[in-house]
């Protein structure tokens, strides 16, 4: 058993890092911060309209820097955008910052989730489903890399999904 200072959310967009964070945190009496939410106050824009200035290299800086921060702190559940896991200094404060939770869900159920949604830069493409595809099968060896737990959240409501984080959560981490 380790102290989990922090209980860092990871996987592809969509698979619900926000939602489960969210109540995750409520129920375990911790803040959550969502990166992407962090980011967009700190520069009071949109992600979109980061990427569409400053380009993905643009965005990736900012993501960093806030992960960089973020990870300074305790008790939070933290939920990473879904290409944090791109840079390997992400990858290695999130992984000393605390617990590492993959939330993984396979490409047809993210093209589901997200389909409609104009909110994701990545996903505005001719063939949106064949690039949840191509950012699963790039990122999926680094989540696992990162990942201390992995839950599938393909199906289930919230609150089971979140119940079963919580057990992993409890079997790993001191009180």
């Amino acid at each position: 058993m380790t102290i989990c200072q922090n209980i860092c959310l990871v996987g592809l967009m969509g698979a619900g890092k926000t939602t489960v964070g969210r109540t995750l945190a409520k129920k375990l009496g911790r803040r959550f911060v969502d990166t992407d939410h962090e980011i967009e106050a700190r520069t009071g824009v949109r992600i979109p309209t980061i990427f569409e200035i400053e380009g993905e290299a643009g965005f990736r800086r900012r993501e960093a820097e806030a992960i960089e921060a973020l990870t300074q702190e305790n008790g939070l559940v933290l939920a990473t955008g879904g290409g944090a896991v791109l840079d390997p200094a992400n990858r290695r404060r999130l992984g000393e910052a605390g617990l590492v939770v993959y939330l993984r869900v396979l490409p047809l159920t993210l093209y589901e989730r997200t389909r409609h949604d104009r909110n994701r830069p990545l996903l505005q493409v001719a063939d949106p489903l064949a690039k949840l595809e191509e950012l699963f099968a790039q990122r999926d060896p680094l989540y696992r890399e990162v990942a201390d737990v992995v839950v599938d959240t393909s199906c289930g409501a919230v609150g089971s999904l979140v119940r079963r984080v919580e057990q992993e959560i409890r079997k790993r981490c001191e009180p």
